[in-house]
């Protein structure tokens, strides 16, 4: 399961919720963290936390359901692997909203200089 280009598609905001709500549990995230650095074993990535091996695997799990990650299988390894492909569309995802926010304050400061510029204009004509 992939997270699709158009978030504004009904199957597409599936994904991204599916996307944030994984990311939204401190130890998904952390997981994510650790798998940004390179493959993982469900072993390696609950060596950190002090909770069951299996809860790890359920995390890991909806982190897969939700299309961050991958496992694959090497021999009897099943390392889990961070799909920067998925973290890239919940990024451009975001800057579609900042980038429209910046704007909006560019345009806001734009608007405020030329309203301060005429008593600034005034102040130097008193002085």
């Amino acid at each position: 399961m992939t997270l699709l280009d158009d978030p504004h598609d009904e199957s597409g905001a599936d994904a991204l919720d599916r996307a944030f709500l994984a990311l939204a549990d401190p130890v998904r995230r952390s997981i994510v963290a650790t798998l940004s650095r390179g493959p993982a074993t469900v072993n390696e990535l609950a060596a950190p936390f002090p909770i069951t091996k299996q809860a790890v695997s359920r995390h890991i799990q909806v982190l897969e359901t939700a299309g961050l990650i991958t496992r694959t299988r090497e021999g009897q390894r099943r390392p889990c692997h961070l799909d920067p492909a998925a973290l890239e569309r919940l990024t451009a995802w975001i800057d579609e909203y900042r980038l429209t926010a910046e704007r909006q304050y560019r345009r806001l400061d734009a608007l405020l200089g030329r309203l301060q510029a005429p008593s600034s204009d005034l102040s130097k004509e008193q002085s």
